[in-house]
């Protein structure tokens, strides 16, 4: 056991665990559509969204990594059978590579050891299926856009209840989407001829999660590997494989604080890592860095969670208030909300945490992150209400109005 008692040694774990996620280097995957396929297959899956204050998560996430990649580039993908979508701890895009390891779940649903739903309309389902097998894919709008007085599957709750319990237990896949409209299909009509769809073994399941969250997180716990995976066969598989990784010596254990203990491949520290550079990254609240509230706690001290789903009286930092990554830590947060119509992106709030850092350098960086971060969201113009602590107020007011002529008393706004 490793006990990282040093700040130096906590920065080298903490360096690690951000180059495995694709968080330090400019472009660790290349740019454009060929980064993006590299990216989702190493990083393992993008959380889909539906929250649309700012870009959706699914597409934040590859912004973050992929230089000049462009929203479109998800659905190409999909259209490319490069992934597809499914369940991991939630709705998710993910590399179609790992088909195979997503059969276990679907058969878990339609053998009914597992429920997505409770009581699964046979019939209905039977119907709906084919339909799709005779005329074709269908469109979830094509469902949704009927009323609930007609008869049979066109009743819209039953009817939207068989279709995603047909994609749950693996009869359906989504071929194509547009927003948060899915077209659904047979599976045997989507799924590429390349890729194995034989189901795992449990052990080849424990193997698959183990070498995944070691290549894209570096540093993970035990809980970690089977992050919301409730199923206690594939836990007590991947606790033996760590054991049996342990005893061999391919694994070590690091020990952070006083009992937070971590995985990590053998020599890992002792390699070469990226260097830390002067970029600010604002991430998703779903990105996969930051997904695992605890782990990110415990590794970078950073306590984090998103308060939409908070009461309003009770929120600290806002309604979906972003992380910001500087220079290897988790600098502070930010909410704010794109207002499409308007082109404008107005941040409620900033807050930076209280400690000690070059304020010129964090602002510059600040400043050039939000004009990268309003070109995602198609804003021309950003304002700033408020900031945190205050005294920082002044200094970022007058870096941003220094490199724009435009401002305006109640708020600060930079046009790009």
């Amino acid at each position: 056991m490793i006990e990282i008692k040093r700040p130096q040694e906590l920065a080298r774990v903490r360096r690690l665990a951000l180059a495995a996620q694709g968080l330090l280097q400019a472009q660790p995957f290349g740019s454009g559509l060929p980064g993006a396929r590299k990216a989702i297959n190493h990083i393992g899956y993008v959380q889909i969204d539906t929250i649309s204050v700012v870009e959706r998560a699914h597409h934040h996430v590859f912004h973050s990594r992929v230089p000049k990649f462009t929203t479109d580039m998800t659905n190409q993908m999909l259209l490319d059978g490069d992934i597809f979508e499914y369940w991991t701890h939630a709705a998710a895009f993910l590399p179609i590579d790992d088909f195979r390891f997503s059969l276990p779940y679907k058969h878990a649903i339609k053998s009914g050891q597992t429920h997505w739903y409770k009581n699964p309309d046979n019939k209905l389902m039977a119907e709906l299926l084919a339909r799709i097998r005779i005329n074709g894919p269908i469109r979830s709008r094509d469902i949704e856009t009927n009323t609930t007085k007609r008869a049979g599957w066109w009743d819209w709750k039953p009817a939207k209840k068989a279709l995603e319990q047909l994609y749950m237990q693996g009869d359906l896949m989504v071929s194509d989407r547009t927003g948060f409209q899915k077209t659904y299909d047979l599976t045997e009509r989507v799924l590429p001829s390349h890729v194995n769809s034989q189901m795992p073994s449990m052990a080849e399941f424990a193997a698959h999660l183990v070498d995944q969250q070691l290549r894209c997180h570096g540093v993970v716990s035990l809980k970690g590997l089977t992050y919301l995976r409730r199923n206690a066969e594939l836990r007590k598989a991947v606790k033996a494989l760590v054991n049996e990784k342990l005893a061999l010596g391919t694994l070590e254990q690091v020990q952070v604080g006083s009992r937070e203990v971590f995985l990590l491949e053998s020599g890992a520290l002792e390699r070469p890592l990226s260097r830390l550079n002067s970029r600010m990254l604002i991430l998703s609240p779903f990105d996969n860095s930051v997904i695992q509230r605890e782990r990110l706690k415990a590794l970078f001290q950073y306590d984090y969670q998103i308060e939409c789903y908070v009461p309003a009286a009770k929120r600290q930092y806002g309604y979906f208030c972003l992380p910001l990554l500087y220079r290897g830590e988790f600098i502070g947060r930010m909410d704010c909300k794109a207002h499409r119509k308007d082109s404008h992106l107005e941040i409620k709030s900033l807050h930076f945490k209280q400690h000690d850092f070059d304020q010129d350098s964090v602002i510059g960086a600040f400043v050039d992150a939000i004009t990268q971060f309003c070109r995602l969201q198609k804003c021309d113009s950003v304002s700033l209400t408020k900031v945190y602590p205050e005294h920082l107020t002044q200094p970022l007011h007058s870096k941003i109005t220094k490199d724009s002529p435009q401002y305006s008393p109640t708020g600060l706004n930079l046009y790009l």
